[in-house]
């Protein structure tokens, strides 16, 4: 007798919960509707019908996978940022809501979203953040750099994905080395966890520690890009930095021997300095 999507559902919760998976069953859905390719509404509504016998141990496999920490976006291949979905593997962090502090805050610095703006993202990754920029500013260019080879082609894929490869150029390269002209928005999401640092499984044993570790202070790529920040920002541009817990001052002392000045802290939805705003000390922006 088949295993019905109920019965495997209460399984897939189970031993997620054994394994100290908070959501668990919130996630034994995720990966099930995965699987099945249907929307999680749909599966709730197919509760009792017979899983194929191809379809179970594929879900329990992924079970498998996440009882061992391994994140839901690498197993499903997919995150939602910004109400856009993207590709993500694991050569590339997975994008978080709390990146959309730096989204909202270069938006609501413009005057005129069609405006033919130039965008950098240092640092790329997914490309989710000169993507999601792009997805607003419809007469905007864009440009994402990053040192792995891998993450480029995920930012490549989900650009022609989102119907915006026509607008976004990608590069490999080290911060902005190589970069010439003037950015009028620059969003970075740079390493920033100080080494050995104690991070979650999910983090630790999965992400690119690349795209994590900023040596011993978690400050390292700050210092790394400053200089290339401040020659590549428009005289009226606006930068938009991702923050580590309690790294606001430190960042904006270092940034400042650099000629830029820090225009605003935002907090994240928990409450934390997420995102320091940053413009030339000549800018007209104060």
């Amino acid at each position: 007798m088949r295993v019905t999507v109920d019965a495997a559902l209460r399984r897939g919760t189970e031993a997620l919960a054994a394994a100290g998976i908070e959501e668990a069953r919130a996630e034994a859905r995720i990966l099930l509707a995965h699987i099945l390719g249907v929307t999680r509404e749909q599966l709730l509504l197919d509760r009792g019908a017979p899983l194929d016998d191809a379809a179970l141990p594929r879900f329990e496999a992924l079970i498998a996978r996440r009882a061992a920490h391994e994140p839901v976006a690498y197993l499903t291949g997919t995150r939602e940022f910004w109400s856009l979905d993207f590709e993500v593997t694991r050569d590339t962090l997975i994008p978080r809501p709390e990146s959309e502090t730096l989204i909202e805050a270069l938006l609501e610095r413009l005057a005129d979203r069609a405006a033919p703006l130039r965008v950098l993202d240092l640092g790329t990754g997914t490309g989710c953040l000169v993507l999601a920029l792009l997805s607003e500013l419809p007469n905007a260019l864009g440009v994402g750099v990053d040192l792995s080879e891998a993450a480029l082609a995920v930012a490549g894929r989900n650009a022609r994905r989102l119907g915006l490869a026509r607008r976004v150029s990608f590069l490999r390269t080290s911060w902005g080395q190589g970069l010439s002209g003037r950015f009028d928005l620059i969003a970075v999401n740079p390493p920033y966890v100080a080494t050995g640092a104690v991070v979650p499984p999910d983090v630790a044993r999965y992400e690119p520690a690349s795209a994590l570790y900023a040596g011993p202070s978690g400050l390292d790529a700050y210092a790394a890009f400053a200089p290339d920040l401040a020659r590549l920002l428009a005289p009226e541009g606006v930068a938009a930095l991702e923050l580590g817990a309690g790294q606001a001052d430190s960042v904006a002392g270092l940034l400042s021997r650099t000629g830029l000045v820090p225009l605003e802290r935002r907090r994240d939805l928990a409450g934390h300095e997420r995102c320091l705003v940053v413009v030339l000390a000549e800018s007209r922006r104060f």
